[in-house]
């Protein structure tokens, strides 16, 4: 059996000859929680995982949030990186911001933390700011009842809306 004080490559070559019984004790010494109930070979990849991210370090919060959104087809905000130069116009008026190499962001000959911080000092209310600034992408989501069950319109959907147009 692998314990912690060993290093993380003997760890990982000897997950492969543990039984179900010792991977699912290593999983509860590990997490302190009970073993999920899958089979032994996802709870090898899911310890092995672990112990990676115990060595290694794991992704940030932001990170998590960002693959989070991707699979659940959400809309995720482009970074604005250092010596990004925004600009957005605002109720007739043009607004320049740009980046810093702290990641500060500089508006009006002043240093923001954020982009919602400039985007509410602009418009008054509560914005996002990569949404003011036009940072995130708009998905137009098809419902299958709209446009068949692939999401796409057949080419009879696309004459009766031209006939009907």
């Amino acid at each position: 059996m692998s314990t912690a004080g060993e290093p993380l490559t003997e760890r990982l070559r000897t997950l492969d000859q543990l039984p179900l019984t010792e991977l699912r004790r290593a999983w509860t010494r590990t997490t302190e929680t009970p073993p999920p109930r899958v089979s032994a070979g996802l709870l090898r990849l899911a310890l092995g995982h672990r112990w990676q991210v115990q060595a290694h370090g794991g992704l940030s919060a932001a990170e998590e949030r960002r693959l989070v959104a991707l699979a659940n087809d959400q809309p995720v905000a482009k970074q604005a990186r250092p010596g990004t130069r925004l600009v957005r116009e605002w109720q007739g008026r043009t607004h320049v911001v740009t980046v810093d190499e702290d990641g500060a962001v500089l508006w009006n000959d002043q240093r923001w933390r954020s982009l919602s911080e400039v985007a509410r000092a602009i418009t008054g209310t509560r914005w996002s700011g990569p949404a003011f600034f036009g940072l995130t992408s708009k998905r137009a989501k098809v419902t299958p009842s709209v446009a068949g069950a692939s999401g796409r319109r057949t080419s009879a959907e696309k004459s009766s809306r031209r006939a009907a147009a």
